[in-house]
């Protein structure tokens, strides 16, 4: 893979079309499932459960039980639905895909009663490699889109002998509170109108009674031209129906200003993350030619990666969803960046 010399553009309609083979899901591992009960969610044969860290965390696998593990991370308001296709591809093609409910969504719940209901980024991060240990994964391929990217970059930061290689929507993604605490120019600042709103009470009263109302604005301004239908949505929704769905929503929200404190054990580690350390692992950056949410320009973090890296803009009209927008070129990226 060469270096990216400048932002290569890649037209979605003229990639070169995975087989039809490619379409055709390997069939999924059947599991013991355990605490909580769990039931299948359409796109992948069975929710699994796995006790890890300070979760009992529900995941979908599928593919080779002895394949190269990929590990897939959704964002917010999404769930692991988004991977459906791209999972079936990349179980076709041998991997092992394990695809992660976050802290928040779906059949993953907290251990104890006790436990902060804490949405700050490393502890994502945190999540994914006691899931890893879980799994008895030594190193995985990890890619992820919205806060899935940003706890991918975290990741190939923290532990990147964990971490193969790298596939990230919308590129680097890693924050500090005292950089979010800058004002942004105005027409900027409007777009991230939730995140104010979640700053308040009454915001965090509204997105408790309009959960599903809340997350369907999100899908249809951050992705505009994707014309997902009522039954696609609603699958998705269900994930949001998660006990500590809001409890952690909230959080990661004030936690990024600065209004809400993180749990003291991740101090350390927010702090390196704060000073923006750069990514060695092989990377291939992604971006939605229709991304109507907030994102960064590519050139501006380019030299955030210093290993291998290639930036792809995904042409088509596709937007901030783009795995479930765009499966096959999401799938080849990883393909791609496995090759090296």
């Amino acid at each position: 893979m060469k270096r990216m010399s400048q932002i290569e553009s890649i037209d979605l309609q003229r990639r070169r079309l995975v087989g039809t083979a490619a379409m055709i899901a390997a069939a999924a591992e059947i599991g013991l499932l355990h605490r909580p009960k769990t039931a299948s969610a359409a796109g992948f044969d069975r929710i699994r459960q796995v006790d890890a860290g300070p979760l009992n965390i529900g995941y979908a696998e599928t593919g080779r039980t002895e394949g190269e593990p990929v590990i897939l991370l959704h964002g917010w308001p999404y769930d692991i639905l988004s991977y459906a296709d791209s999972a079936s591809i990349l179980a076709a093609r041998g991997f092992r895909v394990i695809v992660p409910y976050l802290r928040g969504y779906g059949t993953t719940r907290f251990r104890s009663d006790d436990a902060r209901r804490n949405g700050q980024q490393a502890a994502l991060a945190a999540d994914v490699l006691a899931l890893m240990d879980a799994l008895k994964i030594e190193r995985a391929v990890i890619a992820g889109y919205d806060w899935g990217a940003r706890t991918a970059n975290i990741v190939a930061v923290l532990a990147p002998e964990r971490c193969k290689a790298m596939v990230t929507v919308s590129g680097y993604l890693i924050g500090s509170q005292a950089a979010n605490r800058n004002p942004l120019p105005p027409q900027a600042e409007q777009a991230w109108w939730y995140q104010y709103y979640f700053a308040t009470d009454r915001g965090e009263a509204g997105y408790r009674a309009n959960t599903r109302d809340f997350a369907r604005l999100i899908w249809q301004t951050a992705s505009p031209q994707w014309k997902f239908d009522d039954a696609t949505f609603e699958r998705s929704a269900a994930a949001f129906d998660n006990p500590d769905h809001v409890a952690i929503v909230i959080h990661n929200y004030r936690w990024r200003l600065g209004l809400a404190a993180g749990d003291p054990i991740y101090d350390d580690t927010e702090r390196l993350l704060a000073a923006g350390p750069k990514i060695a692992v092989p990377t291939i950056s992604l971006e939605g030619d229709a991304n109507g949410a907030p994102h960064p320009d590519p050139r501006t973090y380019a030299g955030k990666f210093t290993g291998r890296y290639e930036h792809r803009t995904i042409r088509g009209g596709i937007g901030h969803n783009l795995p479930q927008e765009a499966p096959r070129a999401f799938a080849e990226a990883i393909l791609d960046v496995n090759r090296t």
